[in-house]
């Protein structure tokens, strides 16, 4: 196999931080590209690679970032942005742009399939464009085109996940009828990897599919099938809209609904491939495409093992703020509200450690249950992501991953864990966890720190004022309460 020194745009998404390890693992050379080249911190094959900062959106990123490489791949859209066809389209000019002037002899990129003839959501018809520019571009394209991708921590295998598992009767709208033919992540992942080294001048537009076309109603019933659920009742209505059927699956999903209305705007067309064009150039995974069963078996089975490598929450969340935490204590871009509190505790540091690292998701925040509960379904209600995306792993975090209604903004094992805010709040929160040595014990340090947006952020932290005694000071009791139970636990 021919060695290609390959970019990816996106090592930090869904897709790209699955394709990067098998791209080394085919044996070439690659070049990661991300905004925020922390979030890769925890990567297992970080030391592998080479990691530029970098921007799509800035031309003079693009430039350096596909200097010397042959092969790019083009992972990345702007969902979150109310602007996101505008900078999708400028970015994909840019690519095309200074691709040819490097000499990049291919570009790869991943959009959805495109129904003919009929009206596309705005997601989809963006992402078509995308697709459209750099195929039109001077530089080779290669684009790939598929429908729902199945496999653990993608946001659209969660819907149909949650979906399945929680309503075991569901009302639906008209779309679950139409016909769609799903792929699993390993066959997405074999073709990206294998264009990078397909000899000659390969490009064009292919579908990309697995075997089987079924309609969405067909999909969850399957999927209760794998999942060993009773069947489930689908009653498809007139009159759920796609708009409508987002809010539902924001509040029984993770998924909020700024990421929901598009990928169910997207599935009122059918999405079944035209042709299979690509086994010209790549032919099919040796054992064939996987099947929608095997698929979905394969995703439960990564989630029962803890081994989910990307997640749809790495992202970060449309709306959500994305700056660090401001220079403190010599900040002065205005008011940052805070709430210190230390705690000594006969726990060594370790054991401390190991309870604030596993805070959030199963475990909780240590702190008045039903508020924590409650503020998590008003912010569900008014488009927010909740305290539902929980964590990837029970005991381990990683910068950069969602963690409930947080992001982790930095990991400095086994002393500080600051989490980012992405709730809906008028201004920007974060919360730090600390632990220091304390003689034969340790001494659990927390802030919570709030700076506020206009006078409605002022209002809203003096109104939350009084619970703060409650919330966080509960929440340093009972950790460090916590991990003394567990010292004495270990000894026993």
């Amino acid at each position: 196999m021919v060695r290609v020194r390959c970019v990816v745009f996106g090592a930090t998404g869904y897709i790209g931080g699955r394709l990067v390890p098998e791209l080394l693992a085919a044996g070439h050379e690659v070049r990661v590209v991300a905004r925020t080249p922390g979030k890769l911190a925890d990567a297992p094959w970080r030391d592998r690679v080479e990691i530029v900062r970098g921007d799509v959106t800035s031309a003079e990123d693009l430039r350096a970032a596909v200097d010397g490489q042959e092969v790019a791949y083009y992972l990345v859209h702007s969902l979150h942005r109310s602007d996101f066809v505008a900078v999708d389209r400028l970015a994909a000019e840019s690519l095309a742009a200074e691709a040819a002037a490097a000499g990049v002899r291919r570009l790869v990129y991943l959009g959805g399939i495109v129904p003919v003839g009929q009206r596309m959501s705005r997601h989809l018809a963006s992402r078509a464009e995308v697709g459209r520019i750099l195929a039109s571009g001077p530089v080779p394209a290669v684009v790939f085109q598929a429908a729902v991708i199945i496999g653990s921590g993608s946001a659209s295998f969660e819907i149909l996940r949650y979906l399945t598992e929680r309503l075991p009767v569901m009302v639906t709208p008209r779309w679950v009828r139409n016909a769609i033919q799903p792929i699993a992540v390993r066959d997405v992942l074999y073709y990206l990897t294998r264009a990078a080294d397909v000899p000659g001048d390969f490009a064009g537009f292919f579908d990309i599919g697995g075997p089987d076309v079924l309609t969405y109603a067909g999909m969850m019933r399957g999927y209760a099938e794998v999942a060993g659920l009773p069947r489930r009742g689908i009653v498809p209505v007139p009159v759920l809209t796609p708009w409508l059927s987002a809010q539902w699956v924001n509040l029984v999903t993770p998924v909020p609904r700024s990421i929901a209305v598009p990928l169910i705007e997207s599935l009122i067309n059918d999405a079944v491939c035209r042709e299979h064009d690509i086994a010209q150039h790549i032919p099919d995974p040796p054992g064939g495409l996987t099947g929608y069963r095997r698929a979905v078996a394969l995703a439960l089975r990564r989630i029962r093992d803890l081994d989910v490598p990307t997640r749809w929450s790495d992202a970060n969340v449309p709306g959500a703020p994305s700056d660090s935490l401001p220079t403190d204590p010599d900040w002065s871009g205005g008011s940052l509200y805070r709430d210190v509190r230390s705690r000594h505790t006969t726990a060594d540091p370790a054991t401390l450690w190991s309870v604030v690292e596993a805070i959030g998701g199963e475990h909780g925040w240590y702190s008045f249950p039903l508020a924590w509960s409650l503020r998590g379904w008003i912010d569900r209600f008014v488009g927010g992501v909740g305290l539902r995306r929980g964590r990837r792993d029970p005991r381990r975090l990683h910068e950069g991953e969602a963690l409930d209604w947080w992001r982790v903004e930095h990991l400095e094992r086994p002393r500080v864990l600051r989490l980012r805010a992405e709730m809906r709040v008028p201004g920007r929160a974060w919360l730090e966890l600390a632990v220091a040595p304390d003689g034969a014990g340790a001494v659990y340090h927390q802030r919570a720190l709030f700076e506020p947006h206009g006078l409605a952020g002022h209002l809203y932290w003096k109104a939350i004022v009084p619970f703060h005694a409650i919330v966080f000071g509960g929440m340093a009791r009972n950790i460090t309460g916590a991990a003394e139970q567990q010292r004495a636990l270990s000894r026993t």
